[in-house]
């Protein structure tokens, strides 16, 4: 696993980078002082763990999280600060989260933790059989599943699939791989979830999904729990 740290300051990357390997031991733990350097460095290697101050002279923390969609791979953004006035305009960036410089000793721990775990189920798969064949996709390509008679149809980044399964056999098994059942009829990604009301789910690629009044509440709660 490959953790990426950058700050202009040195102190607080040196503190940033021993924590970091204190937590994740067997983890790869590389500095840098400036984006343009960082962002040299994404080009040619892969990041696990980003860990990005927002505000440094030149190319700030914003400007290289608008980068990171033109990766191969997308590292898990964590955005360090000491302006908590800024972090309300970061979301637009969807990060996994935020460190507070003065309270990283605190909030840094747990939230490497959940980084592992998140990475932990990126890797893991969901396969099925259709039209004679056996497919199988990682979670994270997947936006919903949505009922089709006594069928299910699964909507990826890639497109669509439709297998014979039921929708309640699918979300059993998959309980700990973050999906959420919005309504009777379908099972979506938590992390493809931009945002939701009373009646509705707007995914990332702009996708509108129905909200089941008997799913909306726990939809939501749980949600808020991966969003924090």
């Amino acid at each position: 696993m490959n953790i990426y740290i950058c700050d202009d300051e040195e102190r607080i990357v040196q503190n940033l980078a021993a924590l970091a390997k204190e937590c994740c031991p067997n983890s790869h733990v590389e500095c840098f002082f400036s984006g343009a350097e960082l962002i040299k460095t994404l080009s040619e290697k892969i990041c696990d763990i980003l860990l990005l101050d927002i505000d440094m002279p030149g190319m700030d923390g914003m400007e290289i999280a608008s980068r990171l969609g033109q990766l191969n791979k997308e590292p898990l953004l964590i955005f360090v600060t000491s302006h908590d006035e800024l972090v309300y305009e970061s979301f637009q960036y969807h990060p996994y989260g935020f460190v507070r410089k003065r309270f990283y000793k605190e909030e840094l721990p747990k939230l490497l933790k959940d980084c592992v775990k998140e990475l932990e189920r990126e890797n893991k798969h969901f396969s099925f059989r259709t039209d004679g064949k056996d497919v199988r996709l990682l979670l994270p390509e997947i936006y919903y599943f949505e009922a089709d008679s006594n069928y299910l149809k699964v909507f990826t980044k890639q497109g669509e699939y439709r297998f014979r399964s039921t929708m309640t056999v699918v979300e059993n098994s998959l309980q700990l791989g973050g999906f959420i059942r919005i309504h009777k009829g379908f099972l979506v990604n938590q992390a493809a979830v931009k945002t939701i009301n009373s009646e509705e789910a707007e995914l990332t690629d702009g996708t509108k999904l129905p909200m089941g009044k008997t799913f909306v509440d726990e939809a939501r709660r749980q949600l808020m729990r991966y969003m924090r």
